[in-house]
């Protein structure tokens, strides 16, 4: 069996797949994330180790323990950070995650310096924190534990995939060149670390880890109760991983995830792709065959998807996340309401980690309906700027997108998103692309095709009214995002 292990951030899903790429047995463990001060988002090193062991050891006593499986393939959050005492293997740190904007004035600076274009011209990336290399920076400059590290010779940055290789994997100190191209530290046409970003970060080259191919030999996975060895074969970010998940192994192919944030994303082929219009060029896998082959993507994400349904429940604006579909089509177009999804800043491609979410359109006829349709249309309006950016870039408009995460399952926001990019959305049948994924890297599959589409939504707008509703979105997003710039 294959085994694909999803190390994300709202939970660690693990599934067994068999040599046909059904699932045969899947766990799930939830993480919770903290938040100390306003934009912090933090999650504990060690709940992430316990809910990689725990999930991988419920799916192993599923299956007939360790020995049933041929492959296993580890997936990781990608932007998220910590640091650690390279003498004793203990966090000096907590988990900074992805979408933590402490680091904001330090990129700020450095773009006031004039750094901006020169990084952008390295990595392929938009200078900002969302990035690795802002906050190993931030924390350098504010962590006492961390500098003295440095001082002593003991400081390792490292990607949740180097943590989990340390701990899991006995690798002293290892990523992936999908992950590492994700740090804003790897130079992109060359594939290493880069000097002069080492320098602008001040980040220091000893304190990374070597870059391996994503996939290949990466010795085993072991724990104590696991009662065995797991063969690890791929190490690489989740979002890549589900472009494989969801059959876009071909240049050109295109899959939008819907989970925590949404993330679309483009194989870009064997050429790194050039960044523009905000949109990002990275890694997606690299194999050695026999020489390092790497593979680009070329993307852009939404901060706020998931955790903004989440934050409606909380609320009380809807009992779960499955009764917003049904809210979100109870009520009529013309409400007016509308809502800006940037808890945490804006992504790709605005770049604005000072924006905040906005309500506007409010009345006192409003209701919790209203709010939640708001919610829902303000990320299809996102993932819609987003793909937009893509195709004025270049990229060739599909004839369909394959989508996948938690929020695929939510008919009317995928009924709204085919509607306002003109594309039909095929519904993964498995809905844990990255997990699969990771399995098909892992045991060298990738060829097979992709699972079947579980519901297919056609756009139902002409593609005046279309550029219409965009349009307006656009007008009203450039008033609402300087209201909620703080």
């Amino acid at each position: 069996m294959l085994l694909g292990i999803d190390q994300g951030t709202t939970g660690t899903t693990v599934i067994a797949f068999d040599d046909s790429l059904r699932s045969v047995a899947r766990a799930y463990r939830r993480l919770e994330s903290q938040h100390p001060r306003p934009g912090w988002v933090e999650q504990r090193p060690e709940d992430i180790l316990s809910s990689v062991t725990g999930a991988v050891a419920e799916v192993l006593s599923k299956i007939g323990g360790p020995r049933e499986v041929r492959a296993a393939g580890l997936t990781n959050q990608g932007e998220s950070v910590l640091a650690w005492d390279a003498r004793t293997g203990q966090a000096l740190t907590q988990v900074i995650v992805w979408s933590d904007r402490r680091a904001s004035s330090l990129t700020e600076r450095l773009r006031l310096d004039g750094h901006a274009s020169r990084v952008r011209a390295l990595t392929g990336l938009e200078l900002s924190d969302y990035f690795c290399a802002a906050k190993y920076a931030w924390l350098l400059e504010h962590d006492q534990n961390v500098r003295q590290a440095r001082l002593e010779g003991r400081l390792r940055f490292g990607t949740l995939d180097a943590w989990m290789a340390l701990h899991l994997g006995n690798l002293a100190h290892a990523t992936d060149h999908s992950t590492a191209s994700r740090t804003q530290l790897y130079n992109l046409e060359r594939g290493d670390w880069d000097g002069e970003l080492l320098e602008v970060f001040g980040v220091p080259a000893e304190s990374l880890p070597e870059i391996r191919p994503s996939c290949g030999p990466w010795g085993e996975l072991t724990h104590p109760s696991w009662g065995g060895a797991i063969p690890w074969r791929t190490s690489l970010v989740d979002q890549p991983a589900a472009l494989v998940g969801n059959g876009c192994i071909s240049t050109g192919a295109m899959k939008i995830t819907y989970g925590t944030g949404c993330f679309a994303l483009v194989n870009a082929g064997g050429t790194p792709p050039s960044a523009e219009s905000g949109l990002l060029a990275s890694v997606a896998w690299s194999r050695n065959v026999p020489r390092l082959e790497r593979t680009f993507a070329f993307d852009g994400g939404v901060f706020t998807a998931g955790t903004a349904i989440e934050w409606l429940v909380e609320l009380g604006l809807a009992t779960s996340p499955a009764e917003t579909s049904d809210l979100a089509m109870s009520v009529d177009d013309e409400a007016g309401v509308r809502f800006l999804p940037a808890f945490t800043g804006l992504g790709a491609p605005w770049w604005d980690p000072k924006a905040r979410g906005v309500f506007d359109g409010l009345t006192a006829g409003t209701t919790r309906a209203h709010l939640v349709k708001a919610v829902l249309d303000g990320i299809a309006f996102r993932v819609t700027d987003i793909a937009h950016a893509i195709w004025q870039a270049g990229v060739s408009v599909p004839s369909t997108i394959r989508v996948d995460g938690g929020l695929s399952a939510n008919h009317y926001l995928m009924q709204r998103q085919a509607d306002l990019l003109g594309v039909p959305l095929e519904v993964a049948a498995q809905s844990e692309a990255t997990a699969l994924g990771a399995a098909m890297l892992a045991g060298d599959v990738m060829e097979m095709p992709a699972s079947a589409a579980a519901m297919t939504f056609e756009p139902r707008l002409e593609f005046g009214k279309r550029e219409e509703l965009h349009a307006e979105w656009r007008g009203w997003l450039e008033r609402a995002r300087a209201l909620g710039t703080r």
